[in-house]
């Protein structure tokens, strides 16, 4: 079994109904990813989602709920947050107990001294904001001064926007390596993340440039498990930043969706064993948080289309899960993620599916990549 091939690809963002707690995390029990984006576009085709069994997990206006090619079902998240690091970590065995620290009215003075230290300017914003809107109201200071914009989210999250002709992307990645090193507890955020972008006041876009520093993960991950095994594995888009590359053989950032499964595709294509990890962060960053739903739509039949080619890749013995680390509904109020169910969508050419309901922790996800090669799950998974 260590010849076969697994491929998980996370829809980030692609949230099917609101959690039992999501109140809790100050969402309503109206959130839903994909569900509320097919009915903003009022439908969707997604043949091959439709088929693997996406319609059985929640009402997607326009996908039936047919007999699952795969086997399907809605995962309960177990950590305590909504967000990627936690999401992802919890797909490959580690619960997060204990939440990242959040900063709802932006960072403390010492930490932001801090941090003006190390990079020898003054800082601007230390607010909570969107990306976007961030960037349009303080930009134009920011080119005139040379201070990068610090903000942050819901999310425990230190973000430093910068434009690209003003911070090079290598001074600016060296500044959010700083800020990693300073940011210990009790303001241990799980990501400082780099936000370069272009353009002139009215018409700023951002980059492709952006990089995450998350926490490292405790170990040993199934991602760890995996490669004892001698079981190759690959990381697409920004998993290598969600786990500071621990477990992970081998990877490449990707610039969006589509690179993301080309990239995928390609791998697929090299017929090589292992196991290829893909995000697909668009659905989150460009469409959730921006409560673009008709980009959101878009880009979910952007993707159904690309499944077919994956699909016809796939022979005896290999696997290809769909899922999600959170939700990020683009018709919720405000820009933050949502608390939603995850899909699990688990589809093993020559293996009958059908729908198993819902099922407790993401590590589903993790426990069934290992199956793929014949490798037992632990025992217990990592609590942190």
């Amino acid at each position: 079994m260590k010849e076969a091939r697994a491929v998980v690809l996370v829809v980030d963002g692609g949230g099917v109904g609101a959690s039992e707690d999501a109140a809790r995390y100050g969402d309503s029990a109206a959130v839903n990813s994909l569900g509320n984006t097919a009915k903003a576009a009022r439908g969707l085709r997604l043949p091959n989602l439709e088929r693997l069994g996406l319609g059985c997990l929640t009402q997607v206006d326009g996908v039936s709920c047919l007999q699952p090619a795969a086997a399907c079902a809605r995962l309960r998240e177990m950590s305590n947050g909504k967000d990627s690091v936690t999401g992802h970590w919890e797909m490959m065995g580690i619960t997060i107990v204990n939440a990242f620290p959040t900063y709802p009215h932006g960072f403390p003075e010492d930490v932001i001294g801090r941090f003006e230290s190390v990079i020898g300017r003054k800082v601007l914003g230390n607010v909570v904001a969107s990306g976007t809107e961030i960037i349009e109201r303080l930009g134009r200071q920011h080119l005139e001064t040379g201070s990068p914009i610090v903000y942050t989210s819901a999310d425990s999250v230190f973000q430093v926007a910068a434009h690209e002709h003003v911070v090079p992307l290598e001074t600016l990645w060296e500044w959010c390596a700083k800020a990693r090193e300073i940011l210990v507890p009790p303001n241990r955020v799980n990501r400082v993340i780099a936000r370069p972008f272009v353009g002139e006041p009215g018409a700023f876009v951002r980059t492709a440039g952006r990089r995450d520093y998350a926490v490292p993960p405790p170990s040993p991950s199934l991602l760890e498990v995996l490669q004892q095994a001698g079981v190759s594995t690959l990381g697409l888009g920004k998993i290598e930043d969600i786990y500071s590359c621990q477990g992970i053989g081998a990877g490449s950032r990707t610039a969006d969706n589509a690179e993301g499964l080309a990239r995928t595709l390609e791998w697929l294509r090299r017929r090589t064993s292992g196991f290829c990890f893909t995000n697909l962060n668009d659905f989150d960053s460009k469409y959730g948080h921006r409560r673009d739903a008709d980009g959101y739509a878009k880009a979910l039949i952007g993707l159904d289309e690309k499944l077919t080619a994956l699909l016809d890749e796939l022979r005896l013995g290999d696997r290809l899960i769909i899922t999600a680390d959170h939700g990020c509904d683009p018709t919720a109020p405000g820009t933050d993620h949502t608390r939603e169910f995850a899909p699990l969508i688990d589809y093993r050419p020559g293996v009958a599916g059908g729908f198993l309901r819902e099922l407790d922790s993401f590590s589903q996800v993790g426990r069934r990549v290992l199956e793929t090669f014949g490798i037992p799950a632990p025992v217990q998974g990592i609590t942190a």
